[in-house]
C-alpha cells in the first residue's frame, strides 16, 4: 500500500520533487584541483647539503662539454661527446661504436642496480637529493623566492589583485626561468658536438637548424617541468615512487615523525611542563618547508622525496623549546616497532638485499672492465648482396657481390687486405680498385665500406656442394698481422 501511494503522490506531482532535487544535486569532480604549494625556505644540516649537491651537480652538468681531450690530429677533443654523426660515444679515451651499444646496456643496468642498492639502503635518497627534477626544482625555487620573497610574501603577492610590484616580479621570475631552462638546454645540447664550435655557431646565428631545435625543446621541457609542474611530477609522473616500494624493507632507512615522542601534540606554553604530552607543539613547520606539501606526521607517503627539510625545520624548533632534536628523523620501520630504541640503533646495512645488489654489481661492473680492457682494435662486419644474390655469367660461371665494413678504433690510420677463404677457386674484383689484392688505407676512428665480387669460374663452380656454400671473409692488418674473420655465404646453383 505504502508504495503504490508513493507511486501514486509521484504521478501526481509529475515527478516535481525528484527533478527539483536532481537539479540541486551538486556535480563534483573525480580528480582533486591542483594547489600550489609554497615551500618555505629550510636552514640546517641537511638544506646544506642539498645545496652542496646542487652545486656539485649543476657544475658538472655546465663544465663536462667544455672539458678538453687530446686524441691526436683529426678527432674530436672533446672529452664528454655523443657524436651520433659518427655512431659513437667518446668518454676520455673510451670510444663506445654503435656496434658495441651493449657497453651502454651495461652501463644503464649498473645505474639501476646501484639505485636499488641506495634505496635498500638510505630510501628514496636519490629522489630528495641527486635527481634533475629535484636539482632544477630547488633552483627555480630559490630564484623564485629572490625575486617574491619567502612563503608568506609568496602567498600575499598571488592573493593580492595585480598590480605593478606583482607583474614585475612574476615578470622577472618567469624571464629567470626560462634563462636558466635556455642555460640547461644549451648545455645539453653541448654534449652532441663540439662545444666551442657550437656556441660561436649560437652566437653567430651560424649553428644546424637541429641546434636549434633541440635547444628549444630542452629549454622548453626544462621550464615546464622545473619551473611550473615541480612536485607534479615527481607525485603523477614519474614511476619511481611506485616501484621504489619492492625496493624497501625493514632496515631501510626512511624519514618519519616518531610518534611515540611526540604524541599527544598540541600548542605549549614557555612555563608549561612537559608531562604527560607529546614534544611535537603542532607548530607545521615540517608542512611549511616540504616541497610536495604534505604532512609527515601523516606517515610514510608516496609524495614524500625524503629531502629531509622537514627534518631541519623540526630541529630548528625542538632547539627553540629545548627538546630533544630527531622528533622527525631518518629512522626505519624496525626502530618504529621499538619505541625504546633511538631513530637507527641497530640500523643493518648488510644483509641478503644488499648483499645480492652489491654481488651483482661488482660481477657486471667487472665484466665490462674485462670486455673493454680485451675488446678488438677493429671491427669487421660483411654484408652479401640480396637484389640479386648470384648472378650467372656468360660463360657459365657465378658472381657474388659483397660489402664489407672495417672500423679502425685507434688513433692511427692502417693498412688492411681482405681475403676469401673456404672457396676453391675464388677470384675477388674490387670495385674500387684494379689490382686484385689492393691495401686498405683505414684513417684513425673511421669505418670504410669496400664492395667487391666473388667470382668462380665454370670449372670452380662444379665444386659446389649446396645452393648456400659456407665461406670465410678475412681482414688483414698489415702491420701486425693479426686478422679478422667473418663467416658468410656463397649463393647459386650447383651445377
Amino acid at each position: 500500500m505504502t508504495m503504490a501511494g508513493g507511486h501514486n503522490k509521484f504521478i501526481a506531482d509529475g515527478g516535481g520533487a525528484e527533478a527539483k532535487a536532481s537539479s540541486e544535486r551538486v556535480e563534483t569532480s573525480i580528480y582533486a584541483s591542483h594547489k600550489k604549494i609554497y615551500p618555505k625556505e629550510a636552514h640546517g644540516t641537511f638544506r646544506n647539503i642539498k645545496w652542496a649537491v646542487t652545486a656539485s651537480t649543476l657544475g658538472l652538468y655546465y663544465i663536462l662539454p667544455w672539458i678538453r681531450w687530446d686524441r691526436g690530429p683529426g678527432l674530436p677533443n672533446q672529452a664528454f661527446l655523443l657524436d651520433f654523426a659518427n655512431q659513437r660515444l667518446l668518454f676520455g679515451s673510451i670510444e663506445i661504436w654503435a656496434q658495441e651499444f651493449y657497453y651502454v646496456t651495461g652501463a644503464l643496468v649498473l645505474s639501476a642496480l646501484m639505485l636499488f642498492l641506495v634505496t635498500a639502503i638510505a630510501g628514496r635518497m636519490w629522489c630528495g637529493y641527486a635527481c634533475p627534477q629535484t636539482v632544477w626544482t630547488d633552483l627555480m625555487i630559490a630564484v623564485e623566492r629572490f625575486w617574491q620573497g619567502d612563503r608568506n610574501a609568496r602567498l600575499r603577492l598571488d592573493q593580492s589583485g595585480w598590480s605593478f610590484e606583482k607583474l614585475w616580479k612574476k615578470t622577472a621570475t618567469h624571464i629567470s626561468w626560462l634563462l636558466i631552462a635556455f642555460a640547461t638546454g644549451g648545455a645539453l645540447v653541448f654534449y652532441f658536438r663540439d662545444a666551442p664550435t657550437l656556441a660561436i655557431e649560437f652566437a653567430t646565428g651560424t649553428a644546424p637548424l637541429i641546434a636549434y631545435a633541440f635547444l628549444g625543446i630542452f629549454a622548453l621541457t626544462t621550464y615546464l617541468l622545473g619551473g611550473l609542474a615541480r612536485e607534479q611530477v615527481c607525485v603523477y609522473m614519474c614511476p619511481w615512487p611506485r616501484i621504489q616500494g619492492a625496493m624497501l624493507d625493514h632496515d631501510s632507512l626512511f624519514i618519519s615523525y616518531r610518534d611515540v615522542r611526540g604524541e599527544p601534540r598540541g600548542s605549549h606554553k614557555r612555563e608549561e611542563s612537559w608531562e604527560g604530552r607529546g614534544d611535537c607543539i603542532d607548530c607545521k613547520a615540517c608542512i611549511a618547508v616540504c616541497p610536495t606539501g604534505i604532512d609527515i606526521r601523516d606517515g610514510a607517503q608516496l609524495e614524500c622525496i625524503q629531502c629531509a627539510l622537514c627534518i631541519d625545520a623540526c630541529n630548528e624548533i625542538m632547539d627553540r623549546i629545548g627538546r630533544p632534536r630527531e622528533l622527525i628523523a631518518y629512522t626505519t620501520a624496525a626502530n618504529l616497532e621499538n619505541a625504546t630504541k633511538g631513530p637507527r640503533d641497530g640500523w643493518r646495512i648488510v644483509r641478503p638485499r644488499t648483499i645480492l645488489y652489491s654481488i651483482l654489481i661488482t660481477a657486471i661492473g667487472g665484466l665490462m672492465v674485462w670486455s673493454l680492457l680485451h675488446r678488438a682494435d677493429t671491427l669487421v662486419s660483411v654484408a652479401p648482396d640480396r637484389n640479386p644474390l648470384f648472378v650467372t655469367l656468360s660463360d657459365g660461371g657465378l658472381r657474388n657481390g659483397y660489402t664489407v665494413k672495417i672500423t679502425n678504433k685507434l688513433q692511427m690510420t692502417r693498412h688492411f687486405r681482405i681475403g676469401i677463404s673456404g672457396l676453391t677457386g675464388a677470384h675477388l674484383k674490387f670495385v674500387e680498385f684494379d689490382n686484385q689484392d689492393p691495401v686498405l688505407d683505414v684513417a684513425p676512428a673511421e669505418v670504410r665500406a669496400v664492395k667487391f665480387f666473388v667470382s668462380l669460374t665454370p670449372s670452380a663452380r662444379k665444386n659446389l656442394k649446396s645452393d648456400a656454400t659456407p665461406t670465410m671473409i678475412t681482414v688483414t692488418d698489415i702491420a701486425d698481422g693479426k686478422s679478422t674473420s667473418r663467416s658468410t655465404t656463397f649463393s647459386g646453383p650447383t651445377p
